[in-house]
């Protein structure tokens, strides 16, 4: 069971990281011009960086309690599906939702 509780802990890493990448995608899709391709590609992850480890990060100072943590990271991970959305990734972004919900019930039954 240990083993399924840290593949789970995995996956929430990757999903993370794949929220930096969304992040990027949506920006550089998103733009009009080529300045506001890279302002948006670059900073709109950079923005969730900090936000996470701000506030949700699990060594931050600022970490909020629940329920506001959950509620944050619930508006960060729809923000990454709807990013996702506008830019054209219907199913992708289908998917990475059902992947988020499935890790987060797994995390709050094995509290992780």
């Amino acid at each position: 069971m240990e083993i399924f509780k840290i593949v789970n802990l995995g996956a929430r890493f990757f999903l993370e990281l794949c929220i930096l990448v969304i992040f990027g995608y949506w920006g550089f899709k998103t733009g009009e011009q080529t300045l506001a391709k890279i302002l948006l590609g670059i900073g709109s992850p950079i923005l969730f960086a900090v936000v996470w480890g701000s506030f949700l990060a699990p060594k931050s100072s600022m970490r909020l309690q629940e329920p506001w943590l959950f509620l944050l990271e619930l508006v960060i991970f729809g923000l990454a599906c709807w990013a996702l959305y506008t830019a054209g990734s219907k199913n992708l972004s289908v998917a990475f939702g059902v992947i988020y919900i499935l890790n987060k019930i797994l995390m709050l039954i094995w509290r992780q």
